[in-house]
């Protein structure tokens, strides 16, 4: 009877260290801990502790870590399909993410670039559908911000090729031109003007200023320069609309206003329809500004206008 009780009780207890140890095990287990065994090259072994992390819930930050890792691993495994999708992974959670020169090797390094220059297009092409759907709904801040970082997007060295070919050269400059129009609408109105100074009768001469240097003319200026004075507008007017509208339409359109204040060359950046983007630019033709000053000496000036039709 003693003999049968010892043996339950033997047994309860190897019961409970059967469930209690992989609960322990897996409290061990964290992303610096995966990262020494990758580290020591014991690759299967970061992987089976990468997966118990992940199947133990872990926060989006992590998640991103965790794949970069697994990625890595699954390559130096030379198993190249699951590497390719975990970095898939990683790229498609985060466009801008290279792998640090320090930590990898440039096989690494070159698995990932393949893989970038293969989604990079696409996920563009979604960037800017998320941007320009906040800028439809107003949120100008998050628009200004995603437009902001498709910009820095385009400049990145795996996406260049691609970037320098149609559709993405069209979408370079309208993403350029509704982040300009994200930032005008973010920006406070102008301070009312403060009351001139009391006249005084006698004033020291001014000291005498450097001259300024000779503006660039053949360069064309845009909003990104803050030192110019954009131009103010004398005539901008829009042909009236004659079709059915049933839902509101966006357009833009880039001009390029020469010293003078005429329009230089114009071109339809977001169109609205045919007919009404070609009588846009014979309008555009006839709009007249103030030039773009840069030191009081008029440049070239390249400007977007945002094109708004709503149904009565």
């Amino acid at each position: 009877m003693i003999d049968t009780a010892r043996r339950a009780w033997a047994g309860a207890l190897l019961s409970a260290a059967i469930v209690i140890w992989p609960a322990a095990v897996i409290a061990e287990d964290s992303l610096s801990s995966a990262r020494d065994l990758y580290a020591a090259a014991a690759y299967e072994d970061a992987l089976a502790a990468l997966d118990r992390l992940r199947a133990g819930g872990i926060k989006v930050d992590e998640n991103r870590a965790v794949d970069q890792y697994r990625a890595f691993c699954l390559l130096a495994l030379g198993k190249s399909t699951e590497a390719a999708q975990a970095i898939e992974a990683v790229v498609s959670a985060d466009p801008a993410y290279h792998p640090s020169d320090s930590d990898v090797s440039p096989r690494v390094r070159a698995a990932f670039s393949d893989v970038r220059r293969r989604l990079l297009p696409d996920l563009a092409q979604q960037k800017y559908t998320y941007a320009k759907a906040a800028f439809d709904r107003k949120d100008y801040r998050v628009a200004s911000e995603n437009f902001s970082q498709l910009l820095d997007l385009f400049a990145d060295p795996d996406l260049a090729p691609a970037a320098s070919r149609p559709p993405l050269t069209d979408l370079r400059m309208l993403t350029v031109g509704f982040r300009e129009l994200s930032l005008q609408a973010l920006a406070p109105p102008p301070a009312p003007a403060a009351a001139p100074p009391p006249q005084v009768a006698a004033v020291a001469p001014p000291p005498v200023a450097a001259a300024a240097p000779a503006p660039d003319l053949a360069r064309i200026y845009a909003s990104t320069d803050t030192n110019v004075a954009p131009p103010a507008v004398l005539r901008q007017e829009l042909p009236a609309f004659t079709g059915a509208v049933f839902k509101p339409i966006l357009g833009i359109i880039e001009v390029v206003i020469d010293e003078s204040g005429r329009v230089l060359t114009a071109n339809m950046r977001g169109p609205v329809s045919a007919v009404y983007d070609r009588q846009v630019l014979t309008a555009a033709s006839q709009w007249r500004y103030k030039p773009a000053l840069l030191d009081g000496a008029p440049v070239k000036y390249r400007k977007f206008i945002q094109i708004s039709i709503t149904p009565k």
